[in-house]
């Protein structure tokens, strides 16, 4: 018999995408116990959504303050072995719960298990840019991780916990923005597994302007840099993920300056366009692991339109994290609100 599983949604002002959360989870192939939708002092009617689909709603006196807060102000309601947090922003495949569930009954020692996360819209600039990065880093880098048995992270939009482990951490932390990276390195550093279900899909809504593009951005690249300075220490202890830390780490820093400044400089210093061959030269590289997903995913004509989008998106992704590195290392001003980005 499959162990039960309660769901933590948490929830303020979504009451635009609530209700498909709702509906995804209430057709799953293998139900929930419970679904508690944490309506964190929501001014939109999210409550009485979650209340007219039947589900437990809890509502804190004031507002946490983060996704960590809302998710941690229900785990003392968890009765269940297994729980699963889920944004109020994504849908599931109908067999995602049962495919992640499958893996805790053969691990023991597994404290979570993430998904494949696809983006719901793929319309504009910054979806279509976010769809072939999850396609590359869904279809290449997680295959990796978990091959090595150390994903990165337990993406916050899907995962599922043993209750136990995540109650012996206490929960998830708001002491970084990115909560579910800080937990997946938690987890590692007691000694616990991680795995990686590809099976289990879920449709997260992506930013589709500009603005909640930058406050997401603004966060996870700032959540990235607190959680290297947090946890630095511990990483040294575990095998594949200190190299797997500092390869992103590498990537993210020293390759984007590179990217944004040098061989721009290294174009116009020398008179010569030679460099900027460094702008295309990897694109085989995230066509060929993008394509083979889209191939499965009956998505080519999608995949080859949304490509372009990639290259500024990466951009972008560039220059905030050298933007959220310089402040958080050199200036030593911390990000500490967290900001919603959908």
């Amino acid at each position: 018999m499959l162990p039960q599983v309660t769901v933590i949604v948490p929830a303020f002002n979504e009451a635009a995408s609530l209700a498909d959360t709702l509906d995804s989870l209430q057709r799953q192939t293998l139900p929930a116990a419970e679904v508690i939708v944490v309506d964190d002092c929501s001014t939109d009617g999210t409550g009485e959504i979650a209340s007219a689909h039947g589900v437990a709603v809890l509502r804190p006196l004031s507002n946490t303050g983060s996704k960590a807060g809302a998710q941690t102000f229900a785990l003392p309601r968890v009765a269940t072995e297994l729980v699963v947090a889920v944004d109020a922003d994504t849908t599931l495949a109908p067999d995602a719960l049962e495919q992640l569930v499958k893996v805790f009954c053969v691990d023991e020692g597994l404290a979570a298990a993430c998904g494949f996360v696809v983006p719901r819209k793929v319309r504009t600039i910054w979806e279509r840019g976010r769809y072939i990065e999850y396609l590359f880093a869904f279809n290449f880098y997680k295959q990796v991780q978990d091959f090595y048995g150390k994903p990165i992270i337990a993406s916050g939009c899907f995962s599922m916990y043993r209750t136990a482990s995540l109650r012996a951490c206490g929960g998830w932390s708001a002491r970084t923005l990115a909560e579910d990276m800080d937990l997946t390195w938690t987890f590692y550093e007691h000694g616990w597994r991680v795995r990686f279900v590809p099976d289990a899909v879920a449709y997260p809504l992506e930013p589709e302007g500009y603005v909640h593009l930058r406050a997401q951005l603004r966060r996870w690249s700032h959540g990235f840099v607190q959680n290297v300075r947090l946890h630095w220490r511990g990483l040294l202890d575990v095998s594949f993920l200190r190299t797997a830390v500092a390869v992103a780490l590498w990537d993210a820093s020293i390759a984007s300056v590179a990217f944004l400044l040098l061989l721009p400089i290294l174009a116009v210093a020398t008179g010569n366009l030679l460099p900027l061959i460094g702008y295309v030269i990897d694109a085989p590289a995230v066509a060929v692991p993008v394509l083979a997903a889209a191939v499965t995913r009956k998505e080519i004509r999608r995949a080859v339109a949304s490509l372009p989008a990639f290259f500024v998106l990466r951009t972008l992704n560039a220059l905030f994290f050298v933007r959220a590195l310089w402040a958080e290392v050199v200036q030593r001003r911390p990000l500490l609100v967290y900001e919603k980005g959908h």
